[in-house]
């Protein structure tokens, strides 16, 4: 895949996958293109080059005769449908409560009764240990818990991939180990697909089964978590751990 914004390339002929069930930490200085992956698999920025994938499906462009296709929007919607995302900043609805914010999207874009939806809502609200505010409003709510509101907001969409976008950075260090504890949760009892960018060094190490290093758009090394934080072979690589660690 390719990626320019205006005449810089952020993203240069970047070739990768992910293995269904996998979970795969992105790791690398701020503006090494990791979130920018992300974005672009949300479709909320655009291919410049190149295709992705989502289990042989393609997601934005397909190839027809050698040619590159821009699929249509329902095309690529239905696709979509099957990844979620948490943000850095939890883009919560401030004026829905809770439950609300929760049921949204599965009523309007899945279709479930409001029955179904909320019953599921309350459900994940007890697996990120906040039943308890399912009438409250964000506003009312400290950041961390927030944050879990919203990981809920994303399993509610039942995705079969899951993007986490430095999810603890905008938190107090005192809120960000709840955070982490529900994704570990989530990553250890569920086979959904992680493609996870942070700095939290310890939650890649605990979650990943494997890590990608970035820089300047590009993968320096890869490899499981013992490897790359044991024993990184790239000098890049070292000198990034040791500044992050």
């Amino acid at each position: 895949m390719k990626k320019k914004f205006g005449r810089t390339t952020v993203l240069q002929d970047l070739n990768f996958s992910v293995g269904r069930g996998e979970r795969v930490t992105l790791i690398g200085p701020s503006g090494s293109g990791k979130t920018t992956i992300l974005r672009l698999l949300m479709t909320l920025e655009r291919l410049t080059g190149g295709y992705i994938w989502v289990d042989g499906d393609p997601l934005t462009h397909d190839r027809r005769d050698g040619r590159r296709v821009e699929l249509k929007p329902r095309q690529v919607v239905q696709v979509r449908k099957r990844i979620g995302m948490v943000f850095q900043q939890f883009n919560l609805f401030p004026n829905m409560s809770v439950l609300q914010n929760i049921v949204e999207a599965p009523v309007h874009v899945l279709g479930q009764s409001q029955d179904e939806a909320s019953e599921n809502a309350l459900s994940l609200l007890d697996r990120v240990g906040l039943r308890h505010r399912a009438d409250a409003h964000p506003t009312e709510l400290s950041g961390g818990q927030q944050q879990r509101v919203a990981i809920a907001r994303a399993l509610a969409m039942d995705p079969e991939i899951l993007l986490l976008d430095e999810v603890t950075s905008a938190l107090d260090p005192e809120l960000v180990g709840d955070v982490l504890r529900v994704l570990e949760e989530v990553a250890a009892s569920t086979d959904i697909t992680m493609l996870i960018v942070t700095h939290e060094m310890q939650f890649a190490k605990d979650v990943s089964q494997r890590v990608m290093m970035f820089d300047g758009g590009k993968i320096l090394e890869e490899g499981p978590p013992a490897q790359i934080f044991s024993d990184p072979h790239h000098e890049r690589t070292q000198k990034f751990l040791e500044a992050v660690v």
